[in-house]
């Protein structure tokens, strides 16, 4: 699959490698939070293997998707408020909304 900022203008695999993401303080606690969801993933796993009640399982997904979401939204409020922030202080502020926006439609599939 080919990563969500392909085609958009003005993004630059040279730049992300140079820049330091805004996330980077928070690189700990994400993945301390992907390895709990990892590890969550394992149990439901076991669950399954075990024929464990479906409504047991159902509630463990629903926890592991609920832990990716709360990943899923930090990331996105650090790019907005450091990537898209600066680009639109910036020049390239179109690019960044639409790189953005890309990332968010896809959700929509």
């Amino acid at each position: 699959m080919a990563p969500l900022t392909d085609g958009v203008p003005g993004y630059s695999i040279e730049a992300v490698v140079m820049t330091m993401h805004p996330y980077r303080e928070q690189v700990d606690d994400l993945l301390a939070r992907l390895r709990k969801v990892e590890g969550q993933m394992r149990g439901i796993q076991k669950m399954l293997q075990d024929d464990r009640y479906c409504m047991d399982v159902l509630a463990q997904l629903a926890s592991a998707k609920a832990a990716l979401t709360k990943v899923e939204l930090a990331l996105l409020e650090s790019h907005t408020r450091g990537c898209v922030a600066d680009a639109i202080r910036g020049e390239d502020g179109d690019e960044k909304i639409e790189e953005l926006m890309k990332v968010v439609r896809s959700y929509a599939k």
